[in-house]
């Protein structure tokens, strides 16, 4: 099940351009990926928890105290247990303490409470973002590297890899641009056996190579088939 994303034009993508994007794109992520905590588990708890530390604020604030926090609230039932300031304590550091407020009041409603700590979070898009403080991209992320549902997510990183690829004309900053983005990574997604990585892939090329402040064209392994790089290679060719 995929991700429900709002009505708007649907965007034509070839597909053998979508193919060979991802083909390359998974290729070089099991080459390069950073070895992070949250990547060695399924795990949907310490995932959300990964997700909601992991918005604004950067990988290696969020390290320790992932680690940190796991320690103190090991489970759902845990955090549910747990009062308010002790759950904001915790995440004491990183700021934007909505993100805490968010998951103590999901897991009183997951766990009822903490009367029910078997209870697990659900593994679909639109069961995920029913709860408190969910939105569509960590609903995406939780359902695809928790449960590997076939989700597409959409990030600033990934906004900006897939608008630079595929559509560079459309500018993340604009809703309506910001929709037909979310169509674009639906329709590039792979079969639910490699999304997973796919999503990874794409967040961490974002991260690392395909940067706001600086296009690493040069590193970058899709290249070949990215429309922004072929077209500014075209233009220099013709200044030449």
């Amino acid at each position: 099940m995929t991700a429900r994303s709002p009505r708007t034009a649907t965007v034509a993508i070839d597909a053998e351009r979508s193919s060979e994007f991802g083909r390359r794109l998974r290729a070089w992520y099991r080459r390069n990926a950073r070895d992070l905590p949250w990547r060695d588990t399924r795990d949907a708890y310490r995932i959300l928890v990964s997700e909601l530390m992991l918005q604004q604020t950067q990988v290696a604030r969020v390290v320790p105290k992932y680690h940190e926090f796991l320690a103190t609230f090991p489970t759902l039932a845990a955090v549910a247990r747990a009062t308010p300031k002790r759950v904001m304590e915790a995440w004491a550091g990183l700021g934007y303490y909505a993100r805490a407020r968010n998951l103590h009041a999901l897991a009183r409603v997951v766990t009822d409470r903490g009367r029910s700590p078997a209870a697990t979070l659900p593994s679909t898009p639109d069961a995920l973002r029913a709860l408190p403080g969910i939105g569509a991209y960590t609903a995406g992320a939780v359902a695809s590297f928790a449960y590997e549902e076939r989700a597409p997510l959409v990030d600033t990183n990934v906004a900006r890899v897939l608008s630079r690829v595929f559509a560079p004309a459309l500018s993340p900053k604009r809703p309506r641009d910001l929709k037909r983005l979310w169509q674009i990574a639906e329709q590039t997604l792979p079969t639910r056996r490699a999304t997973w990585t796919h999503n990874q892939a794409l967040m961490e090329l974002g991260a690392l190579v395909c940067t706001a402040r600086v296009a690493r064209c040069g590193e970058c392994p899709v290249r070949a088939v990215c429309r922004t790089a072929t077209s500014d290679e075209g233009v220099r060719r013709g200044r030449g």
